[in-house]
């Protein structure tokens, strides 16, 4: 018996649920993702109990030796694996790493321009409920109607009118490849800094599996999360000219102490996404995303864009009848678990949306491959065409049971 299991058994239990909840779905949310076992073993780890406000060689507290090398081998990791000349892994979440850019680079009250939330930009882009929308002026740039597209040609003509300081690209609900190479035009025609959002892509990045913003995006942030299967976090990269003033938005700007624990954890997810493994496991996942594609449109869902370029799918359920709750709700009964999302030029409202977003890197991480990719879609289509009919919801249900069987979830406990 482990002492959580003696000192909470109500909390032991909760994690129990959860754990065998998490082997018997099929995790399709894209922000979602399994941790190894070594990178849970490092965030819960006696790091959890050091207080380390400030840098490496540089804290407010005493007795740092350790956790300074610590944060020094995720720095230096983060650098060499994405290339950048600097690496700060202290924000909480990609959230913290976006809010912390611009508290770095901004005064209240400048001009931001970032993704539109219904083509699939996220709340830190600019949302009027969110700290970035109230605290900045945000210019939403958006996707052609026809293609769902991004539209650079739109994204210029508001850059010369508005002028922004900074100018945002990444998404958390795109599924198509990002052209730095003519963002960075448009931001250099406008003399702003491009910000690549790579909360989604990091990992595919890395694995070759998406271009890099390197290059072409000085400062680029990104969760650990999702594609790159850390532990829950972010981080930011940036060429050296932007160092001081983003650690500054960092810390002291928007957080205390770091989560030593979890830097740790992102150490070691770094150090696993610089092996070949990883990047055979990136390039499976976009194989993944295609074939599931695939499946879909044979069997006649509707797919915004079209397709996929990456490990996300969006699909459009309004021709089916649906909203996205209800899309989601029904699925997730037969135990496949995706979310409710806004499609471009959406009729409904947002808490509803006219779409579901899911797609590939948990059932990756499992070990699943493009045959199980169309098996799954295939079990889509047909609780998306038929909710309410019990009979396909339990086969679906059973091919589901048979599927997370053989691949069991990495780095979770089977009981």
């Amino acid at each position: 018996m482990g002492a959580l299991e003696q000192v909470d058994p109500e909390v032991a239990a909760v994690i129990r649920h959860e754990e065998g909840r998490q082997q018997a779905v099929l995790e399709m949310i894209p922000s979602e993702n399994y941790a190894s076992a070594a990178v849970i073993e490092a965030v819960g780890s006696v790091l959890t109990n050091k207080y380390a406000e400030g840098y490496p060689g540089a804290r407010y507290y005493h007795g740092n030796r350790f956790v300074d090398d610590v944060e020094n081998l995720a720095r230096d990791r983060a650098k060499a694996l994405f290339g950048y000349e600097h690496a700060n892994v202290q924000p909480h979440s990609g959230t913290q790493a976006n809010m912390a850019v611009y508290l770095g680079l901004l005064n209240p009250g400048d001009t931001v321009m970032g993704l539109k939330l219904d083509a699939g930009g996220h709340l830190t882009h600019g949302s009027p409920v969110n700290a970035s929308g109230l605290l900045y002026h945000f210019v939403s740039y958006g996707v052609d109607r026809e293609s769902h597209l991004v539209d650079y040609d739109e994204m210029l003509a508001l850059a010369k009118e508005h002028r922004p300081k900074i100018i945002v690209v990444g998404a958390t609900a795109y599924p198509r490849v990002w052209d730095f190479q003519r963002a960075r035009a448009i931001a250099d025609e406008v003399d702003a800094v491009l910000m690549a959002d790579m909360a989604h892509l990091a990992g595919l990045i890395v694995g070759g599996a998406h271009p890099s913003p390197l290059g072409f995006a000085p400062v680029m942030t990104t969760s650990t999360h999702k594609t790159l299967r850390g532990p829950r976090g972010g981080m930011v990269l940036s060429d050296r000219r932007y160092r001081l003033r983003i650690d500054r938005g960092v810390f002291p700007g928007s957080q205390g102490g770091p989560m030593m624990h979890v830097i740790a954890g992102k150490a070691v997810m770094l150090k696993e996404a610089a092996t070949p493994e990883f990047r055979a496991h990136a390039v499976q996942i976009v194989a993944n995303a295609k074939a599931l594609a695939a499946a879909l449109i044979d069997a006649g869902i509707v797919l915004i864009s079209g397709g996929t370029d990456n490990h996300l799918v969006l699909v459009d359920v309004r021709p089916l009848g649906l909203n996205g709750v209800q899309a989601a709700d029904a699925l997730e009964a037969a135990g496949i678990v995706v979310n409710s999302n806004p499609i471009p030029f959406d009729t409904l409202p947002p808490r509803e949306g006219g779409g579901i977003r899911f797609g590939t890197p948990a059932i990756t991480s499992r070990g699943m491959g493009e045959a199980e990719m169309k098996v799954i879609g295939q079990g889509m289509a047909r609780i998306l065409q038929a909710p309410a009919d019990e009979g396909v919801r339990d086969q679906v249900a059973k091919t589901v049971r048979e599927l997370t069987a053989r691949f069991p979830a990495p780095g979770v406990p089977v009981r």
